[in-house]
Formats: structure tokens, sequence, C-alpha cells
């Protein structure tokens, strides 16, 4: 039997990004395993564990789960990170014909062509937290399976539960380098037009975001 709790009040496990699930089991007797569903980090430790002992292996297994989800080094390990978000939050349907970083990129997160299955995502990204380059990747993923920004586009880019915490943050990153933090009310951009709009994170029908 599986008792499910989250951590006590007042605790914090390391690199708190995202919520953490304690699942103790009595079967389990020796083994600390840990996956992430739905933006939850899931920890099974065995039951009856010392209070001390167990926050000790789950501390442990977060920083090896969380450490995995670094930037990819290379266009190799980006291509098996979107092959991984494919199959978790769209059925395996969108398979990309390459995926690769692009450092030209300057302004724009990502592009997909889809006529040659492509992906690009911005060098940009590689500081950005794990959860939002997922939700890039996804987000052109799923112009492999609807090419335009309409309501099944969004449909299927919400699969991915952080799509909405994700352009927040993309949204902030884009006003903080455009605006500043002590620019106040609308300003004229750099055409002279008036900067209400955020072309990093409004995209365009043409597979970008």
């Amino acid at each position: 039997m599986k008792e499910i709790c989250c951590w006590p009040p007042g605790y914090r496990a390391v690199m708190p990004e995202r919520p953490v699930e304690i699942r103790r089991s009595a079967r389990r007797r020796r083994s600390v395993t840990a996956r992430t569903v739905d933006g939850v980090d899931i920890v099974m430790v065995p039951a009856g564990l010392p209070p001390d002992q167990e926050r000790r292996l789950v501390d442990s297994v977060l920083r090896r789960l969380r450490g995995s989800r670094r930037a990819p080094r290379d266009d190799a390990a980006l291509a098996a990170r979107a092959a991984w978000l494919s199959q978790s939050y769209l059925g395996g349907r969108a398979r990309p014909a390459a995926v690769g970083w692009s450092p030209a990129m300057q302004h724009r997160w990502g592009s997909c062509t889809a006529a040659t299955g492509v992906i690009r995502i911005s060098g940009r990204l590689r500081r950005a937290p794990g959860y939002v380059r997922d939700y890039v990747l996804i987000h052109e993923l799923a112009h492999l399976l609807v090419n335009d920004h309409g309501p099944a586009f969004w449909a299927e880019v919400h699969r991915y539960p952080q799509a909405d915490r994700a352009r927040g943050f993309l949204q902030g990153w884009v006003w903080h380098e455009q605006e500043g933090p002590e620019q106040e009310g609308p300003e004229q951009d750099r055409d002279g037009a008036g900067s209400a709009g955020v072309p990093d994170i409004d995209p365009t029908d043409d597979g970008t975001i």
C-alpha cells in the first residue's frame, strides 16, 4: 500500500522549481527513485524511513533528476529531449527530421519548417529554466501536427502542463530586454511603432515563436 504525501510545512527540497510529491511504499525496501509526471517530481521511497534519512535520500535523487534537465549540450541531446517530449505529451505523433541549436537566432525563440520537419531552437535558451526550453520545443513540435496558430494548435501545446508559466517567463524576459525595469507606460519601439506587443512571444504563421 502506498502513502502519498508532500513535504511537511516549512521544508524546501533542493532546487524547488517544481512541486515535489513523496510516495512511501511498504513494498519498497531500499531503492529510491524519481520521475516527473505532469510537471510534478514524484519520488518513491520505502515506508518507515527516519525523516532525516528520507530527506537526504530525496534531496540526492532530486539533484540527479533535475541535473538531467540541464540544457542539452549538443544537437543530438536536444533532439533526444524533443523525442521524449513528443512521446510524453503529444503521443509520439510529432517526429521532426532534425532538431538543433541556433546560436544566430536572436529575435525568435525557435522555428519549425513544416515542409522539411526541421526544428531550430535559439541558443539564448541554454540559460533558461528547463521547463521553458521544454515549452519552446513543445511549441515547435506542435507545428509538425498543426501548421498554424489556431485553436487546434494551442490545444496541442497546452498538453504540456507548464505552457502558460513558460510563456509568462518568456514575456518577462523580452520585456526586460526591450523596455528595462525602469520604463513605465507605453514607449516607442525602434521602428517608431507602439511597443504593445512582444514579437518573440506572439508567434506568426510561419511556425516560429
